[in-house]
């Protein structure tokens, strides 16, 4: 192995990343676990639930507590079909919860957004990650936004926009196209001024994927660890209704934790889910059960 493959494989395995105000995202025993918080009226799962900034902030600090180690702020829903809001609608709904929760807590925030206004006032406001489902292709400004703010980056991928992507899917081998559009989206960040250590991947479960996609996913995500540092979002979707016939929403939570179990085989660094303590309980237990393993 040549010295740019040595790097390569440190860059993908590492779980230690530089966050603002000299401080450090440390992921001791991945996957970590992102809490989800949507301010939103219409997001699939939680819609309307964080829509009250109290609220939010309140879930936000409960979930830390739970052992969150970063908390994911967003203000525009990006289910199937979602039409998009005005950057200044997301500013108003994301800003306010950041910054309580930083006045209160040192938690990590991550931004999940494709705009690079959006994400320049939440950088302002305290948060501390750019999570974007574009892979920072939506926004013109957002590769240098990023670049500047020398933040952690969380490239999804998403063929398409909300509105079209569950449509006409195409693949001949989901994970290894994934893998390969993946690859392109860090490496043009990379090109724009990211750091290529501070660059994150999410596979993008239920973004343009069909249902045995997403299960192709999960099954083989380790073949995407290379890449770079891996986070899965599989939290509620579409397709864990489908298997359980559970509706949308917190009755989704046990059927879950399996997308988290495959995200803990593949090695994942990140797990992005709404039911935090669940997730933890049930990774201390796994986890403690897999190194009797080795």
């Amino acid at each position: 192995m040549n010295k740019q493959q040595d790097r390569s494989s440190f860059i993908a395995h590492r779980s230690s990343f530089v966050l603002p105000r000299e401080r450090t995202l440390t992921i001791p025993r991945p996957p970590g676990v992102m809490g989800v918080i949507n301010v939103t009226p219409d997001s699939f799962s939680d819609g309307g639930v964080h829509l009250d900034h109290a609220k939010a902030v309140h879930a936000a600090l409960q979930m830390e507590q739970d052992g969150a180690l970063v908390i994911d702020i967003g203000g525009e829903s990006t289910r199937p079909g979602s039409e998009p809001v005005a950057a200044q609608t997301e500013i108003d709904r994301v800003v306010p919860v950041i910054e309580q929760i930083r006045q209160r807590s040192d938690v990590p925030i991550s931004i999940d957004t494709q705009k690079g206004a959006v994400a320049d006032e939440a950088l302002k406001a305290g948060a501390d990650i750019i999570n974007d489902v574009s892979a920072l292709r939506y926004s013109a400004g957002m590769p240098a936004i990023a670049a500047r703010a020398k933040v952690p980056v969380i490239l999804m991928h998403m063929r398409g926009v909300p509105q079209t992507m569950q449509k006409n899917i195409q693949y001949d081998d989901v994970v290894s196209e994934v893998g390969s559009e993946l690859t392109a989206f860090r490496d043009a960040a990379v090109a724009a001024g990211v750091d290529a250590s501070q660059i994150l991947i999410d596979p993008g479960i239920g973004f343009g994927k069909t249902f045995d996609h997403n299960l192709e996913i999960l099954a083989r995500a380790s073949e995407l660890t290379p890449i770079a540092p891996l986070v899965i979002g599989a939290s509620r979707k579409g397709f864990i209704g489908h298997l359980t016939g559970r509706e949308a929403g917190p009755e989704r939570a046990m059927g879950s934790l399996a997308a988290v179990a495959a995200a803990h085989r593949a090695g994942a660094t990140l797990v992005r889910v709404h039911d935090v303590r669940e997730t933890i309980d049930f990774l201390k237990v796994l986890t403690a059960i897999a190194e009797k393993e080795r």
